[in-house]
């Protein structure tokens, strides 16, 4: 499928300095940048304290920006950044910037035939210039690694000198770097385009897009690039608000009804940003604080890692008891808040019974099917959900284990605000994987912070915690987890004192703990305490007539999301979709959806659009023996699908006039697949 060209703009409006700038620190054009030349300058900037360059040819941004890197103390001999953050940190920025990977996502993919072998990669940051996504030209993403421009790496200018990425934070400006304007000795063999990404919202940076490479990659059009990357990483973010409004719009109408008639209501997202507001709500805002107006992008709340709190803190000017969340497919998505005229009391929102009845709705309708061992294992998890025993969820990977944690944390609700907190045991090391569940005292080990922290057990007080993996926790930090469970009490990382909680724990496992206590490999005592109720979630393949719906449902969902027509399938292909195993159950198969949707030719999905490994699977999966399919007795489908697949090559070979690498291109097939695929017809023929 063609990809969307980039938004095409006039490279040079695009260069062209803001007013008030020099023309010459925005130029696009390199032909006044002498290689020898700055390169002297830089060394008697380092001797001086001043660039003094033939012709002045250092331009100005870039001689600032060596002033403020001398500032900060960055090494001038260094060998790019040498301020790496934690696995843990990286997954945690990941997750919180998850909008704009999505969104610099789609930009990657239109760049990926134009960067695919240009000696050039393209990197998003996030505001302080910490690295999360990386792609273009392999080689080039490879050799980066030298100078640490990788996921983790901090290429702020007050850690790696002048930079594109750091440098375009600055200045809040596109900017370019060549070769030898960098500050730092090591990185003077690259070139680099930074372009800033700001936040629909409020018009802040959030963080940067950068093109880099050797040095002699820098070419006029380059610049242009960068900036119309940038633009439509903003236009992503820009839908994906759009969407999220409106979603949020819906969720607030059910809770509207208790609102007064002078109320005014602000609608907040799960950051605690304001993403709309009534007319009537500025007014009162105005009121409450006077000269102060509500703007679309502050941050009014802190929701402590995006989820709604047992308790908000005091907020000057807002009355929480007058705010209640909004919960879309058993997540918490934002709040709602009310206001009403200062000095005036007014009816609390409506009852926080609602909100829980529609956080337990909306968890049950993101269970997609109605097969009848996948209705029995919901009937079990809603009932459980009723008590306060530890659950234990087994299913393999892909089964949707976290959608049923989510169902017995809504299925429990009473106030319809206790928190829900995931954690995937085995996404952390082991040093760290006890200081996150059970917090630590200030100090407590290398790393640790200086004023102590809670841990995920003691963020999730009054509500449900959920243990993905638990089967990876090891067996040395068992003992404390059993503790913890048998006491109701947490004791953080080098303290003494007993912290007491009231957690309710889902564990959620894809191995046979039972297998794995017998043979020592996990604590059979606390299996034992884990396991009290165990619910078995079905693999997809046992889950008879739910295929068919779940493809509708991705099917529209993606399409929804990407603005596109859903998919229309053939009923070959949705034969075998039917027929498939599945060993990465929903997962696969919503993975599937998502790809034929991005890759599609047009609409409709013939068989020759599956993926050729999924089309191998599905044939080794039915015939596991390696024999000819369709062998077996009855009327074998997958044979049928087998020879749908023939007729299809031999009528294409014969529109191409027997030239197999048109067939193979009109196949969407490598030509040496066409040729395997050839001899395998001939052979059972």
């Amino acid at each position: 499928m063609s990809k969307p060209p980039l938004e095409r703009r006039s490279p040079a409006l695009l260069s062209r300095p803001k007013e008030g700038e020099e023309a010459a620190d925005y130029a696009a054009d390199g032909a006044a940048y002498d290689a020898s030349a700055t390169m002297k300058a830089w060394e008697s900037f380092l001797d001086r304290g001043r660039a003094v360059a033939p012709g002045g040819l250092v331009r100005g941004v870039i001689e600032r920006s060596w002033q403020r890197s001398a500032v900060s103390g960055v090494d001038p001999r260094g060998r790019g950044s040498d301020f790496i953050v934690s696995p843990d940190e990286v997954d945690g920025l990941r997750r919180h910037h998850g909008g704009l990977l999505q969104a610099a996502g789609k930009t990657f993919e239109r760049l990926a035939d134009i960067l695919g072998e240009t000696a050039t990669m393209v990197v998003v940051t996030d505001n302080r210039g910490v690295i999360i996504d990386t792609a273009g030209d392999p080689h080039i993403v490879d050799a980066a690694h030298d100078i640490r421009l990788e996921i983790g790496a901090n290429w702020g200018e007050t850690v790696t000198g002048t930079n594109g990425i750091g440098t375009a934070l600055v200045t809040g400006k596109p900017v370019y770097v060549r070769a030898a304007e960098h500050f730092c000795e090591g990185v003077k063999s690259w070139t680099c385009i930074g372009a800033p990404i700001r936040n629909p919202l409020d018009g802040s940076v959030i963080g940067v897009v950068d093109f880099s490479g050797p040095q002699d990659i820098f070419r006029r059009h380059n610049i242009a690039l960068g900036v119309m990357a940038a633009s439509h990483i903003e236009l992503a973010l820009a839908d994906q608000l759009r969407i999220e409004r409106m979603h949020l719009l819906e969720l607030c109408l059910s809770r509207l009804q208790g609102a007064g008639r002078g109320d005014g209501y602000v609608i907040l997202d799960r950051h605690g940003r304001v993403v709309h507001h009534s007319d009537m709500a500025a007014a009162r805002w105005r009121q409450i604080n006077p000269g102060g107006e509500l703007r679309l992008g502050e941050q009014l709340v802190d929701f402590k890692g995006g989820t709604w709190p047992d308790n908000i803190a005091d907020v000057p000017g807002i009355d929480t008891r007058r705010m209640e969340p909004l919960v879309q497919d058993g997540t918490f998505s934002g709040a709602v808040l009310l206001l009403g005229p200062a000095g005036h009391p007014a009816p609390a929102v409506r009852a926080s019974a609602g909100a829980a009845r529609l956080a337990r709705t909306a968890a049950r309708k993101a269970i997609i099917g109605e097969s009848a061992v996948l209705l029995e294992a919901v009937e079990r998890a809603e009932r459980a959900a009723q008590g306060r025993s530890t659950i234990l969820l087994e299913g393999e990977t892909g089964v949707g284990k976290e959608l049923f944690a989510k169902l017995i944390h809504a299925a429990g609700l009473h106030t319809g605000k206790e928190p829900f907190v995931t954690f995937n045991c085995g996404a952390v090391s082991r040093e760290l994987l006890g200081g996150e569940l059970f917090g630590h005292a200030p100090g407590a080990f290398t790393g640790a912070t200086r004023e102590g922290r809670a841990g995920r057990f003691e963020i999730a007080d009054g509500g449900v915690l959920s243990l993905d993996e638990i089967g990876e926790m090891p067996l040395d930090l068992q003992p404390y987890l059993l503790r913890i469970l048998e006491e109701s009490a947490v004791y953080r990382l080098g303290e003494g004192r007993p912290r007491p909680i009231n957690v309710r724990l889902v564990a959620s496992t894809n191995r046979n703990l039972k297998a794995e206590a017998a043979e020592g490999r996990f604590r059979k005592d606390l299996y034992f305490r884990i396991g009290a109720v165990k619910i078995t979630i079905p693999p997809l393949r046992n889950r008879h007539g739910d295929i068919g719906l779940l493809i509708h449902h991705f099917n529209r969902q993606i399409a929804d999301a990407h603005g596109t027509e859903p998919l229309r399938f053939r009923s070959a292909v949705l034969d075998l979709l039917e027929r498939y195993e599945w060993p990465g159950n929903v997962r696969e198969l919503r993975n599937l959806v998502e790809s034929m949707s991005l890759m599609a030719v047009d609409r409709t999905v013939e068989l020759h659009d599956l993926p050729e490994d999924f089309v191998e699977d599905a044939v080794r999966l039915h015939d596991p023996g390696g024999g000819p399919a369709g062998t077996g007795d009855g009327d074998d489908e997958v044979a049928r699908i087998d020879d749908a697949e023939r007729r299809l090559i031999e009528r294409t070979l014969a529109a191409s006039g027997g030239n197999t690498s048109v067939a193979a291109d009109r196949l969407g097939i490598s030509r040496s697949t066409l040729y395997r695929k050839l001899q395998q017809y001939r052979a059972r023929h």
